[in-house]
């Protein structure tokens, strides 16, 4: 029979597990994390969920990068309420992260232009659609793709999405015993307890 791993048992150690799959997630491209589901709340009160890309996860701030179109209903979604949840589930590892926390656009920033310089010719191809993204369309290939070389030109509609956790939950699912952690940020430092699963 497999051991049980080290965080089994140990707060600590599941606080850090967490943090090195998130930490890990935007390099191994093939992790279960790579692209976790994004909630918001749209501007009727409704509950929508979508999958992003994560770019960035650093354990230290306590924050995690994906990216967006400035123009989408996600982007107006954060705006508007300044919260966001993530959630991203491991089938090989049996592992769920869910991560609540504020949330913060980047258009105009050092850390836009960074995020902008660091993203791949092709993604940032995605940000000069036209029409914005949910725009209904006549036909489903009713909108415009600018070419590499308008989009090297700048930012067009780009917008780096910075989430601060501010609650972490840790689920590990075996047959032997299920275990789940959750912590809240108080006074700058995690405060973890284990939860029912």
């Amino acid at each position: 029979m497999t051991p049980l791993p080290a965080f089994y048992d140990d707060l600590d150690a599941s606080l850090a597990e967490l943090w090195r799959l998130l930490a890990e997630a935007p390099v191994l491209r093939r992790n279960a994390f790579h692209m976790p589901a994004l909630a918001t709340v749209d501007a009727s009160g409704q509950p929508q969920v979508r999958t992003v890309v994560l770019r960035e996860a650093d354990p230290v701030t306590g924050t995690l990068r994906f990216h967006c179109d400035r123009r989408s209903e996600k982007a107006a979604a954060i705006a508007a309420s300044g919260r966001a949840a993530l959630h991203g589930y491991d089938s090989a590892l049996k592992i769920q992260i869910r991560v609540t926390g504020s949330a913060r656009l980047h258009t105009d920033d050092a850390l836009a232009e960074a995020a902008w310089t660091g993203s791949r010719p092709m993604s940032r191809i995605c940000y000069g659609v036209t029409p914005a993204p949910g725009t209904a369309l006549p036909t489903g290939d009713a909108y415009a793709l600018p070419d590499e070389a308008e989009v090297a030109l700048g930012r067009p509609h780009f917008c780096a999405t910075v989430v601060t956790a501010t609650a972490l939950d840790f689920l590990f699912l075996d047959r032997r015993g299920h275990r789940r952690a959750g912590w809240s940020l108080v006074d700058g430092q995690w405060a973890g307890r284990w939860l029912a699963p």
